[in-house]
């Protein structure tokens, strides 16, 4: 069974910084792309940032200077390390694995306040 568990959300003020952790079981995950997403109340879901299994990183051009993407094959987790926090970064963040098939954590809230 295919499990990503997100962790590390909460609440935080504007400038903060927060790092989110999706630990992966059930699927080899050094195979597999992996990406962050966010969704704010009334919104679509957008992506925040990916990782390919060759390293290679995207980021919206909002979190750009700001958000850092990284994994570690070895523990199966992919991080997001999130700096300078605004409140527009308020969202439940979701972690999604990606090859043939796509998984979705159960996401991790978000909260900046201003």
């Amino acid at each position: 069974q295919v499990q990503l568990v997100e962790s590390g959300g909460g609440l935080v003020q504007a400038g903060g910084s927060l790092r989110l952790s999706c630990a992966a079981s059930g699927i080899i995950f050094s195979m597999y792309s992996m990406g962050w997403y966010r969704q704010a109340p009334g919104k679509q879901r957008e992506l925040v940032s990916s990782i390919t299994r060759d390293h290679n990183i995207d980021y919206a051009d909002s979190v750009k200077g700001r958000f850092t993407i990284s994994r570690d094959n070895a523990k199966s987790t992919v991080y997001l390390q999130m700096n300078m926090l605004k409140p527009e970064d308020t969202a439940v963040y979701y972690c999604k694995a990606a090859r043939v098939r796509t998984y979705w954590g159960q996401g991790t809230q978000v909260t900046v306040s201003s």
